[in-house]
C-alpha cells in the first residue's frame, strides 16, 4: 500500500486533473470501493456499473476533497456508499411503478414497506422545530450518517446529535401520549 505522502501527491495530481493519478487511485482502491458496492447492492454487474459512476464522480469532484474533513479514501467510500444506496432506491422505486420517497410516503425500511401516514409520522414530524425536521429527514428518511448530515448542512456534528436527540425525545413523549389514549379508549 501507498504511505500517506504517495497518496496525497496524488490526490493534489488528481485534483489538477492528472488521469494517470486518476487510474493509479483506481489500481490502487477499486477492489476494496468494489467490494463495498457489492455488498450493498448485491449485484455483480450493477456494482460495477456503480463503481464506474463513482470513479467519473471522483474525477469531476476532486476539487471539493479536503483533507481536514477526513482521509481520501473515505471519502471515495462515502462517494460509493451513497451513489450505491441512490441506486437501491432508484431501482426500488422503479420495480414500484411509483415514486415511493417523495409522492406517497411510503418508504422501504428492511425490505418492508411502510406507510408513514398509517401511524401519523408526517403528523408527529411536522409538530418538531424545523432544524430538528430536517435532521429526522437526513438522518431517517435519506438514510445518512450523523457526520454526513454535519457535512452537508455544515453545521458542528455536535449540533446535528443534539437535534437528533432531542427530536427523538419529542418524538418518544408524543408516542407515549398516543398509546397511552389508546390504551385508555380500548379499556
Amino acid at each position: 500500500m501507498a504511505n500517506k505522502e504517495n497518496i496525497e501527491l496524488l490526490v493534489s495530481q488528481l485534483q489538477n486533473g492528472d488521469e494517470k493519478a486518476l487510474s493509479q487511485i483506481y489500481d490502487m482502491y477499486s477492489g476494496s470501493l468494489y467490494g463495498l458496492v457489492l455488498k450493498i447492492v448485491r449485484d455483480d454487474q450493477l456494482a460495477q456499473d456503480i463503481l464506474q459512476d463513482c470513479f467519473v464522480n471522483i474525477w469531476k469532484k476532486a476539487q471539493t476533497y479536503s483533507s481536514g474533513k477526513g482521509s481520501f479514501f473515505t471519502w471515495m467510500l462515502n462517494i460509493c456508499r451513497n451513489k450505491s444506496i441512490d441506486e437501491l432506491r432508484k431501482l426500488e422505486r422503479e420495480r414500484n411503478g411509483k415514486n415511493q420517497m417523495s409522492d406517497s410516503n411510503v418508504y422501504m425500511m428492511n425490505g418492508v414497506e411502510t406507510n408513514i401516514d398509517t401511524i401519523g409520522l408526517k403528523d408527529m414530524l411536522s409538530k418538531l422545530p424545523e432544524e430538528q425536521q430536517l435532521i429526522i429527514e437526513f438522518l431517517y428518511f435519506k438514510g445518512y450518517t450523523q457526520q454526513e448530515v454535519s457535512d452537508e448542512l455544515d453545521i458542528p456534528l455536535g449540533t446535528v446529535k443534539t437535534r437528533a436527540r432531542n427530536a427523538v425525545k419529542e418524538l418518544q413523549n408524543y408516542f407515549t401520549i398516543i398509546i397511552i389514549l389508546w390504551i385508555l379508549k380500548n379499556i
